[in-house]
């Protein structure tokens, strides 16, 4: 069946909230949320092959590697394999992390789940019921009230098996009425009080209260207006965390979660990455670092995010999208030569200016910060520009193309991009300069220097004599001129018939030793009918002129 014409006889806009005093949209994120990963627990459940008990070791000390001081860990009323991890997560968890395990409103269900968590230096339980009216009447055919007694009946079986019989552990509690996101806003509100007066949390100790989008169903500014009210509306507001479990059905989860912390939300709930059922729960790793690239410290490190992504893509089997935010293996790529020269300008600038703060064009975040090299930033296809290429060897050979020489290279690149079909290498990308220049390429040159004399007369003119290798046969040349370079273009004229004209000249060191090299580059009009660019490297930077002189040669030759 095709899609309708008419949608609006199948489906109903979700209504707004009545919120004329709103106060979230003058807010901003100044600091980190608390953090929750549920990777373990939500995010392995939506996997087609689920983590073995090796890999959720693995992934459980990694995200205690980056500082997590809560991890969902299991549903482990659900089967021995979830009980059994919840044991070594228990066991192995440092003192400052709590280890949270989940239940539904089921009295066996919760004492096996309280069972599991014995002997934890820190533990949250957390139970859940949905709440919302499709829900109660479609799924489990319950009032209202029902559900409000039982939410309040299993609050306090979960307190009188934890806080009220074992202070050897520091108990947390976290009530979700699930389907938040579509609960009647004055219900949530009451079902909550009713919750938070059987557990009696204080200021010191508050109660969790995670308000989910269970299914995302409206903007993320329809969402914030329900939190707003939440917050707002629930009593002793100082004994209470709200915290956030955004999905991300309509593919804005990240930006929910954040309207919703300027909306009062304390704790974010999610997934490295994004991973969790169906459409994914809100990616913690992009959250952290849209706060780092605004100067706030996100309490979580993804320094070495490489290591991360490994562990991730390992343990769920499903890669980290390319252009996944921060993470994904292109978002610091670029491929487009407009882009390329303003990021190769960019670092060009930074360098000169030693400027304290960041400020890039196309990168919002320094890649090293994250792990990440500077090598990796620009990648050159067909569709790249001189920019692209010249960063890549400035990188790598460290030669500072000059702009002109910049453009004659692209022209090269671009053919060997179109012939081989896909991006080049950064080895690659240097092979075909040292190639197309003659660098470091003796078996390619047709014309090579072996040895030169220069004298001076009282007049001031310079006389050049030189040999080159011709083909492997020795030649002996000679030229005048007012200078080294135009004494030695003048022998070539003169014994070869090439007349090169030399228009442009440049000059750098090769790194910063005294006794480093001098690369020269330089352009002819070659027979006064095109342009020729040559390279040259040596000790001595006459020689290093000379031979990009005998480079441009052997360009002449191929060309």
């Amino acid at each position: 069946m095709p899609m309708l014409k008419d949608p609006s006889t199948k489906y109903k806009p979700f209504p707004p909230v009545n919120l004329p005093n709103r106060q979230w949209p003058s807010k901003c994120l100044e600091k980190a949320p608390r953090w929750l990963s549920t990777d373990l627990r939500d995010g392995n459940q939506s996997l087609p092959d689920p983590m073995s008990i090796a890999e959720k070791k693995t992934y459980f000390n990694k995200l205690v590697e980056i500082g997590f001081k809560e991890i969902e860990v299991a549903f482990p009323a659900a089967s021995q394999i979830d009980f059994d991890f919840t044991r070594y997560a228990i066991e192995n968890a440092p003192p400052d992390v709590s280890i949270q395990v989940l239940s539904p409103c089921r009295e066996d269900l919760i004492k096996r789940t309280v069972e599991a968590v014995k002997g934890a230096k820190r533990a949250t339980i957390h139970i859940y019921l949905a709440t919302s009216d499709c829900f109660r009447n479609v799924v489990f055919n319950m009032t209202k009230q029902q559900s409000l007694e039982l939410a309040v009946k299993c609050t306090k079986l979960v307190r009188s098996l934890t806080k009220d019989v074992d202070s050897n552990t520091d108990w947390d509690f976290e009530f979700s009425p699930e389907t938040f996101s579509d609960t009647d806003l004055e219900f949530s509100v009451e079902i909550c009080e009713a919750v938070k007066a059987a557990w009696e949390p204080s200021e010191a100790k508050p109660i969790i209260f995670n308000l989910p989008a269970t299914v995302e169903m409206a903007t993320p500014n329809v969402y914030a207006d329900q939190i707003e009210y939440f917050s707002t509306n629930i009593s002793h507001r100082d004994q209470v965390c709200i915290s956030l479990h955004p999905h991300n059905d309509r593919g804005c989860a990240v930006a929910a979660a954040e309207l919703g912390q300027m909306a009062g939300a304390d704790r974010i709930e999610g997934c490295l990455f994004g991973n969790g059922e169906r459409t994914g729960n809100v990616d913690l790793v992009t959250l952290a670092l849209n706060l780092y690239t605004q100067g706030y410290t996100p309490n979580l490190d993804f320094s070495d995010i490489n290591s991360v992504i490994d562990v991730v893509e390992k343990s769920n089997k499903i890669p980290i999208h390319a252009r996944a935010p921060y993470g994904g293996s292109l978002v610091v790529c670029a491929f487009s030569g407009s882009h390329q020269d303003a990021i190769k300008k960019g670092f060009n600038n930074r360098q000169v200016k030693n400027e304290q703060f960041w400020k890039l064009p196309y990168l919002p975040l320094d890649p090293e910060d994250i792990g990440r090299t500077y090598e990796a930033i620009i990648r050159v296809n067909s569709q790249s520009g001189k920019g692209g290429s010249a960063w890549v060897i400035l990188r790598n050979l460290e030669l500072d193309l000059p702009r002109g020489l910049q453009v004659e290279f692209s022209k090269v690149v671009q053919n060997q991009a179109e012939i081989k079909g896909q991006e080049l290498s950064n080895q690659e990308l240097c092979n075909l300069f040292k190639n197309e220049y003659f660098i470091d390429t003796p078996d390619k040159e047709y014309y090579k220097l072996v040895d030169y004399s220069i004298s001076n007369s009282s007049s001031g003119e310079r006389t050049i004599n030189f040999q080159l290798l011709i083909d492997n046969k020795p030649v002996e040349i000679s030229g005048k001129g007012n200078g080294a370079i135009s004494s030695f273009v003048n022998g070539i004229k003169n014994s070869l018939g090439i007349s090169l004209d030399v228009r442009h000249y440049h000059e750098h060191s090769l790194g910063k030793a005294s006794d480093s090299k001098a690369v020269t580059y330089i352009d002819t009009e070659v027979n006064g009918e095109y342009i020729r660019w040559g390279v040259g490297i040596h000790e001595d930077v006459t020689q290093a002129s000379f031979l990009s002189i005998i480079s441009i040669l052997n360009g002449i030759r191929r060309k």
